[in-house]
């Protein structure tokens, strides 16, 4: 989607958040970085800065897929402490992130991204912005 063609697609984050127990927020970016959709209850700069660091999360696991010739990313995962993180490929040049307690059913968290990717796959997916190259 260009950016004259963007739909709010916060509901959509807020729907995958509130039906999934112990998720905080959730992000759409673009693999860039660009902030495409929040979950209710971030401030923007918060949310901004969620899509970056995935954003450079996704693309660190892209460039392994490469140098490993192992083929493109699906989902990316990372545990913290009282956290897991976890970004899937969203459609064409588009990711979700969603942030959830290390007590949440991750196998369920996985699941429910993916169904939401599934569902509304065609409104995910991103023009690359001019000058960016995607692998």
């Amino acid at each position: 989607m260009t950016t004259s063609q963007r739909i709010d697609l916060g509901w959509l984050l807020d729907d995958l958040i509130n039906g999934l127990p112990r998720a905080r927020s959730a992000v759409l970016l673009s693999t860039d970085g660009l902030l495409l959709g929040a979950s209710s209850g971030q401030e923007r700069s918060d949310a901004e800065r969620f899509g970056a660091m995935a954003s450079a999360l996704h693309s660190l696991a892209r460039s392994a897929g490469q140098h490993f010739r192992a083929g493109g990313v699906h989902q990316t995962v990372v545990e913290l402490d009282e956290a897991v993180l976890f970004i899937t490929a969203a459609g064409t040049n588009a990711c979700l992130a969603l942030l959830a307690s290390d007590t949440a059913d991750l196998g369920l968290v996985a699941y429910e991204m993916n169904q939401t990717v599934q569902r509304v796959g065609t409104h995910l997916g991103v023009d690359a912005r001019g000058g960016a190259q995607q692998p």
